[in-house]
């Protein structure tokens, strides 16, 4: 990864799968179900208000650069759960790696 003027990049061969899913809309309050869901498109569907913390589920504590080579398989709080503002947190791994 480098920066130019102030811009983040990353390494050309970090491309973004074609079949991202349509994003997951979080209206009305509710969170949804993302398990499966890149990243990109859960962090896309919450308010630009909501702090989002992503790790890696599989326990490598790899950086996750690429978000929309990574899905969602852990999610706080869970699917169906009112949001009202709270932090919200995922677990996840390379999209072709399974959840733990």
């Amino acid at each position: 990864m480098q920066i130019l003027d102030g811009d983040w990049r990353v390494k050309l061969k970090e491309s973004c799968p074609a079949e991202d899913q349509a994003e997951p809309s979080a209206v009305g309050g509710t969170a949804p179900n993302f398990a499966g869901k890149s990243v990109k498109a859960a962090r896309h569907a919450l308010d630009s208000s909501t702090s989002i913390t992503v790790t890696d589920a599989s326990g490598d504590a790899r950086f996750i650069l690429v978000e929309c080579n990574w899905q969602a398989c852990s999610q706080t709080p869970k699917a169906g759960r009112k949001l009202k503002g709270q932090p919200v947190e995922f677990g996840a791994v390379k999209f072709g790696e399974k959840c733990p």
